[in-house]
């Protein structure tokens, strides 16, 4: 097994799957059965869910909205989320640790490293919801600080593409797969993978990230073990 602890990064929209908003069941339950397969395989795992499938904080600035409140909106759609996982993952089967960068009782404690750290050594999965608990800041920038705080070896950005392109490949036929691609030139390149807080943390602590199409059943096995079906950053 190439990694032995990994922060998964998913998107809220990729839990919306053909609906335009909310959770389909259906990725819930996909999602939760690849987790389980990489915990079996003894993958210690923590995740961060982004929660624009409900609420963006930037959407509700731009309607006018305070921006720190909307933010802290932001913050309960990924607790959202990050509760409708936990609970598919403990109906597969699954013992889980729910935290967060905001805490919520009962629903879930304080973010800790060594909270966090001390549950995936027990073989729970480890959820984190709430970003970072301020406002002002990404679930890309909070995913990496998660990552660092519970020294994983690599944050993997579960996306509905198979990697980093020179251009969005669902909209340019010509554009082109990276295997792998640095920090810096994948900020020269203006290629959106994660907004630059996140990658000045990740290039400072010397944290890879890899890209890859979750979408696909089996996939989070096959990057765990080593098979190169994504892009390396960093």
């Amino acid at each position: 097994m190439k990694y032995k602890r990994i922060l998964l990064k998913l998107s809220g929209e990729s839990l919306m799957g053909a609906q335009s908003y909310g959770i389909d069941p259906q990725m819930l339950t996909q999602y939760a059965a690849d987790i389980k397969q990489v915990v079996e395989r003894g993958c210690q795992v923590g995740i961060v869910i982004g929660g624009g499938n409900i609420f963006r904080g930037l959407t509700g600035a731009a309607g006018g909205m305070d921006r720190v409140q909307g933010d802290y909106m932001g913050m309960m759609a990924t607790l959202i989320n990050s509760m409708a996982l936990q609970a598919e993952l403990e109906k597969q089967g699954m013992r889980t640790e729910l935290l967060g960068g905001l805490a919520i009782e009962p629903i879930c404690k304080a973010m800790s490293r060594r909270r966090a750290i001390e549950a995936m050594q027990e073989g729970r999965v480890v959820i984190i919801g709430g970003g970072t608990g301020n406002p002002y800041f990404t679930t890309d920038t909070a995913s990496t600080l998660r990552a660092i705080e519970m020294q994983a070896d690599v944050i993997l950005k579960g996306t509905r593409v198979d990697g980093v392109y020179t251009a969005d490949p669902e909209k340019d036929p010509t554009a082109t797969k990276y295997t792998r691609i640095s920090y810096a030139e994948a900020i020269d390149k203006k290629l959106k993978i994660m907004d630059l807080t996140a990658f000045a943390l990740a290039d400072s602590n010397q944290l890879p990230i890899y890209v890859f199409d979750m979408n696909r059943p089996g996939n989070l096995l096959r990057v765990v073990e080593g098979e190169e079906i994504g892009t390396l950053v960093g």
